[in-house]
């Protein structure tokens, strides 16, 4: 490569000695006149700030350093892993911040080391790349990355390697580190942690609130300022880490009254008519502690004590009174003792299912919720609603059971369309309803590309786990 720039240089100065040899014409030449004003020259860039680490120009042989760099990332490309890898080490040794201006050397080094663990086992390798995400710390400093990238490889790859806190911890400190400009990969396992820690009573609601407020700042903010294939990362991060959030609606004045009014007063809006809707956006808004004066609860409340108006009366009537307060535990109470005294099927059958809806919906305990329906469909056989219920919790599984996207969050769709083609089956009056969800979902299947790649075929069981713990049959959505 040195000979290369040295041959260059000796064609730029023969260039120019040619010119300087070439005939003077005898023409006069005239400097023409301008009155426009001379612009001025622009300022000089500022230097690149280089790494501190030993880069090719500190190499004992720049040339060799240079070439064995490119050789190195041409068998990487081939995937001709232990050539390349010869090679790297040698790049390694001499040069390991390259040019000064990348930390490529260091992330393929990780790279390398993933790649001989998949293959060998050998935990030796997880000990090297957390070593090299230390001397990519050292030598290319940039804010809470490193620590984002240890975080995320924990919360991935080497759960042992960490409890839960400390990962959380770990995000915690990148975010803190970074703020708006906190990097894309770190909010959907932050995310994740955030609500799980929560649930555990490892986090109080004071600093959940403070980061689930910052989580959709950083969310906004990224995609307002992304460039090229990051805007893609954004846009999956905003599908994922607001539907994680919606957990914290579970608790007791966590979000403001304004919080439910923006999110279910359009419901009401949509169908002003439909009782059942006015009913569950009242109780949504009393949940989040709306009161008599606030322009949407009065609207939906006048509905509910005019043409709506429902007489409350024994545990029934309680429970929809429970319901419609906000106050669910109650609720769930004292329709299950309505349910354990009623003797009709039907009536039975549909008490349960409020009871799921309300675990669904409200607790956001889908266990729970399928228990019921389920019970549903087991007092009235022929039904075919409680289905439609578990296939579309089933369904929204994605952001619980994966990254929101990808594999592990397009399997549900397998287990939900068993659930819809159940209540066909059961209940031809359900077809209309089944058929729609079923045709909305199947195009998020997996495609037949993702099923081969793991070494299935079309028509293999398939269990999923996650809350769902069922098995299925794998089908692709193309």
């Amino acid at each position: 490569m040195q000979k290369i720039i040295l041959l260059s240089s000796l064609l730029i100065c023969l260039s120019a000695l040619l010119l300087t040899c070439t005939p003077k014409t005898t023409e006069t030449v005239t400097t023409p006149t301008t009155t426009e004003p001379v612009k001025p020259v622009s300022p000089t860039p500022p230097p690149v700030e280089l790494s501190p680490c030993p880069k090719f120009t500190d190499a004992p042989n720049q040339d060799d350093a240079e070439t064995n760099y490119v050789l190195y990332r041409d068998f990487l490309k081939a995937q001709d892993y232990d050539v390349a890898y010869s090679y790297w080490k040698k790049v390694y040794a001499v040069a390991p911040a390259a040019d000064g201006q990348r930390n490529t050397v260091f992330s393929d080094g990780i790279f390398f080391y993933e790649y001989f663990l998949s293959q060998t086992g050998d935990q030796a390798y997880v000990d090297s790349i957390f070593a090299l995400y230390d001397e990519i710390d050292k030598c290319y400093p940039k804010g809470g990355y490193v620590i984002g990238r240890k975080a995320f490889d924990y919360y991935y790859k080497y759960e042992d390697r960490s409890t839960p806190l400390e990962t959380f911890n770990l995000f915690k400190e990148s975010i803190e580190m970074d703020g708006l400009d906190a990097n894309y990969f770190v909010i959907n396992p932050f995310t994740a942690l955030l609500t799980e820690l929560h649930d555990s009573t490892l986090i109080s609601d004071a600093e959940a609130k403070v980061y689930a407020d910052q989580i959709l700042a950083i969310i906004e903010h990224g995609q307002e300022n992304c460039e090229n294939t990051e805007c893609e990362a954004w846009e999956i991060v905003a599908e994922y880490a607001p539907v994680r959030l919606q957990y914290f609606e579970t608790v007791k004045d966590f979000y403001p009254c304004e919080y439910y009014v923006t999110k279910y007063y359009p419901e009401f809006e949509a169908a002003p008519e439909d009782c059942d809707i006015a009913r569950e956006v009242l109780s949504h808004l009393n949940w989040g502690a709306c009161t008599e004066g606030n322009d949407a609860y009065d609207t939906v409340k006048a509905v509910l004590d005019g043409k709506c108006r429902y007489e409350f009366a024994g545990p029934a009537g309680i429970g929809v009174k429970c319901l419609q307060d906000g106050e669910y535990d109650c609720a769930i109470e004292n329709l299950l003792l309505a349910a354990e005294q009623e003797e009709k099927a039907v009536r039975k059958s549909e008490l349960l299912l409020l009871v799921a809806k309300i675990y669904y919906v409200h607790k956001r305990s889908y266990s729970s919720a399928r228990t019921y329906a389920q019970r549903a469909a087991d007092v009235r056989s022929n039904w075919g609603e409680p289905y439609i219920l578990i296939g579309r919790m089933y369904a929204s599984s994605g952001p619980l059971c994966g990254p929101g996207r990808g594999w592990d969050s397009q399997v549900v769709v397998w287990a939900a369309i068993d659930m819809w083609n159940r209540a066909k089956s059961v209940d031809s009056s359900s077809a209309a309803e089944a058929n729609k969800w079923i045709n909305q979902y199947s195009q998020y299947m997996p495609k037949k590309a993702d099923v081969f790649q793991r070494n299935l075929k079309t028509g293999d069981s398939f269990y999923i786990g996650c809350w769902i713990q069922r098995s299925t049959v794998i089908r692709t959505a193309n």
